[in-house]
């Protein structure tokens, strides 16, 4: 026979684990946007800093440079023509087919849902969101800079007749295309191998962002729907936005020793006694 405690106890350990498990929930919630912090050697934060600094600048002086070139129609603008020529030379159905499916990965419609994705997998599959949704602060940051530009700038595509899948009549400069590749190779890798004590993998990385890129503006140009310059733009607004994002990661969990921490700290990155 079964008590009025005993039923009274059973009931109370019941709520006691429903409880229990509703903290456990809202506690997982809670560390996915708690920013995991880290130690760095002064010199090696001293370092993220600067490469901030010199991305940054190098990024504003080239997309001046080519901003210039193409309202003056000149300077590096001046290779446009020739660059457009010689890639309608090599144009062949092989070639072409490889082309058009580098337009369609890095296009409007596949490369989003690749962003989206990996940004929630990772969301997801990580302690903490913060290096995710900093990768997806840094795509739409890319996406309203483009489009502002392109409203100002109203710089015309290559003649239609070039155009090699489908007609585009929209404004080329900077190619949102190219941009989002950039910002979705380079941050993603910044973002990958920060956290990695592996050189040769991070440089590793960054080579494989640097094809990617390479294969995005590439196609463009090939197919006919872009400039030479409208993608020197797109890689010149990147680098602004990957120094911008390792001033923020740094500024936001790179600590020394010795400084205090405000958020949770990754055991794996706490400093030994």
């Amino acid at each position: 026979m079964v008590t009025v405690g005993q039923q009274e106890s059973s009931g109370s350990g019941r709520a006691s684990g429903t409880t229990a498990k509703k903290n456990g929930r809202w506690r997982a919630f809670h560390d996915k946007f708690v920013v995991e912090e880290r130690y760095l050697e002064p010199g090696d934060r001293r370092a993220l800093y600067r490469a901030s600094v010199i991305l940054v600048a190098a990024g504003v002086a080239l997309f001046i440079a080519t901003l210039i070139s193409v309202v003056q129609a000149d300077g590096l603008s001046a290779a446009d023509g020739p660059v457009r020529d010689w890639l309608l030379g090599l144009r062949s159905d092989t070639i072409t087919a490889i082309m058009i499916f580098l337009a369609v990965v890095f296009g409007p419609i596949a490369l989003p849902i690749i962003v989206l994705v990996v940004i929630l997998v990772w969301g997801f599959a990580a302690k903490h969101a913060w290096r995710p949704i900093l990768l997806a602060s840094a795509m739409l940051t890319g996406v309203i800079i483009s489009q502002i530009i392109l409203q100002i700038v109203r710089r015309s595509r290559p003649p239609v007749d070039q155009m090699l899948f489908g007609i585009d009549h929209t404004f080329s400069f900077p190619s949102g295309h190219v941009l989002g590749a950039c910002d979705f190779l380079l941050v993603g890798a910044f973002l990958i191998f920060s956290r990695r004590r592996n050189p040769r993998a991070a440089v590793l990385g960054f080579v494989g962002a640097g094809v990617g890129i390479v294969l995005a503006a590439l196609s463009r140009l090939y197919l006919g729907y872009h400039w030479l310059s409208d993608a020197l733009a797109s890689v010149s607004l990147s680098l602004i936005i990957l120094g911008g994002v390792i001033a923020v990661d740094t500024w936001r969990t790179a600590r020394v020793p010795g400084e205090r921490i405000t958020g949770e700290l990754s055991k794996a990155d706490s400093p030994r006694d």
